[in-house]
């Protein structure tokens, strides 16, 4: 059966994601989709869902929703916290990376985003109707999500009931949150590195850049030195992928991200790999950055890393104990987790990799 979870307090800018809406480049619609897979993965494992359902990303704050005529599993991942308002006026803190249920009439005030983003997971992931083969927000188009838009009072977001079974109702073992490797972004260079001047690339890897206010999903904007162009910065436009950074005539960087356009004229310096894609969701105006230039083959090991990382964390779970929060799983949804055993090998049944960053 499903249930409905109702928007109180919408939050600002939060969406629906999921894991992206690929195979129309062509047509000029972009991917899109989560701006951290990986941390929306997260969220869902913490339920039993499959990584890429549709859930909420919030980049500031969360939403207030209550659930209405049924209980709904969900589960938080991020550095966050939230509060679970009872109908009787009671109030507790509700611990994000771990499960819970929603009673009817409770209501889940999620708390400030404290670095970053954060992802809230639904039971059975969020039924709003799929756009193009997905259900994730691309707002410059008005696709997917709720019509194309954040989360407003008032919205219903339907989800499967507790009572479907669709969560499974896991928690993290061993306390540590899923975290991204740190340390300055690794980038390829070009393709067009030899469109600047002299020095420009070694510029952009030396100097500290700082992540400017007019920055979205679409692109971060750095502020910092000017790189300098041999003959000016525009070229006939091409295919652009997440990750390009772009320069214009001003010599500005521009790092293109999950809701980049699919062409661009601009002359690109250089390519953040794959690997370092969802760090870029976690940048904030005003924090500096830095870049540092890799090979191929450091960027396919960044690649298998980060994938054994997530299953190493993924293994950690373990069922949460049966009371106030989500019941315990059954034997079987257990084993089709691989919690015991063969967590790395298993993933690629588990783990959609081809829509990941």
């Amino acid at each position: 059966m499903d249930a409905l979870l109702e928007v109180t307090d919408p939050g600002p800018a939060n969406l629906v994601q999921d894991a992206g809406r690929r195979g129309h480049l062509a047509i000029g619609v972009p991917v899109s989709g989560a701006a951290d897979p990986w941390l929306l993965a997260c969220a869902n494992r913490l339920l039993g869902n499959a990584p890429d359902e549709a859930g909420l990303e919030m980049p500031l704050c969360g939403p207030t929703l209550r659930a209405l005529d049924a209980p709904v599993q969900l589960a938080l991942a991020g550095a966050l916290g939230a509060r679970r308002l009872r109908p009787d006026g009671e109030s507790g803190p509700q611990a994000a990376w771990c499960s819970f249920t929603l009673q009817p009439g409770e209501r889940l005030q999620i708390g400030p985003v404290r670095a970053g983003i954060a992802y809230l997971a639904l039971a059975g992931g969020c039924r709003v109707s799929a756009v193009l083969g997905s259900r994730s927000t691309y707002q410059r188009a008005a696709l997917g999500g709720l019509q194309g838009r954040a989360l407003r009072a008032g919205d219903r977001l339907a989800v499967a009931g507790a009572a479907a079974g669709q969560g499974v109702g896991l928690a993290e073992l061993q306390g540590a949150p899923f975290v991204h490797e740190p340390g300055p972004l690794r980038v390829m260079p070009g393709p067009q590195d030899e469109a600047f001047a002299p020095g420009a690339l070694q510029t952009l890897l030396g100097a500290p850049w700082r992540v400017g206010r007019d920055s979205d999903r679409m692109g971060i904007r750095l502020q910092g030195p000017r790189l300098q162009h041999r003959a000016g910065a525009d070229i006939a436009s091409e295919g652009v992928v997440p990750g390009a950074i772009q320069v214009p005539g001003d010599g500005a960087p521009i790092v293109l991200c999950v809701d980049a356009q699919t062409v661009g004229g601009y002359t690109k310096i250089a390519t953040v790999i794959r690997a370092d894609l969802p760090r870029l969701a976690h940048l904030r105006p005003g924090d500096e950055l830095r870049f540092v230039a890799v090979s191929r083959a450091q960027a396919l090991r960044a690649k298998a890393a980060q994938a054994q990382a997530w299953a190493l964390w993924a293994s950690r779970l373990r069922p949460c104990v049966p009371g106030d929060g989500p019941s315990l799983p059954d034997t079987q949804s257990l084993l089709a987790l691989n919690l015991v055993s063969g967590i790395i090998d298993g993933l690629d049944d588990t783990l959609p990799w081809e829509h990941m960053p």
